[in-house]
């Protein structure tokens, strides 16, 4: 039902995605200065589908599994922005005075964290439903 604990999970990740990285710099570029996901289209894109995962989850609260694999599949594209910043973040320069790295690289490791406790809770439901399934 819409009024679970994994929807509010699932909307703190949506808004995570979709609207924290075009506010919060996730690194700081030699010349050009802060970089925020808008200027880089791939990157806007990743995060858009991360959202546009999450909210599709929220929607679809009757199916449980099909909550649970979109999860999954969400968890698993947080995981390919995070190894790009893991990576982008080895390549930059970082100096002891101002650290160039930004609190945005971080926000697919929230992501993450809130997608598996929402896994979670989909699942003690699951488990719930087929629980009561049982006595009958």
């Amino acid at each position: 039902m819409i009024q679970r604990i994994q929807t509010l999970y699932l909307i703190l990740v949506a808004l995570l995605s979709g609207v924290l990285p075009f506010f919060i710099h996730l690194w700081v570029e030699g010349g050009s200065g802060q970089f925020f996901a808008k200027n880089d289209i791939l990157i806007s894109i990743a995060f858009y589908a991360v959202a546009a995962l999450a909210i599709v989850a929220i929607v679809s609260f009757k199916k449980r599994q099909h909550q649970f694999v979109l999860n999954r599949l969400n968890m698993i594209l947080n995981l390919f922005l995070l190894g790009f910043f893991v990576y982008r973040s080895l390549n930059l320069s970082g100096g002891a005075a101002v650290s160039e790295k930004g609190i945005g690289m971080l926000i697919p490791v929230f992501s993450i964290v809130f997608l598996v406790l929402a896994n979670r809770a989909i699942k003690k439901d699951e488990d719930l439903v087929k629980s009561v399934d049982r006595l009958r």
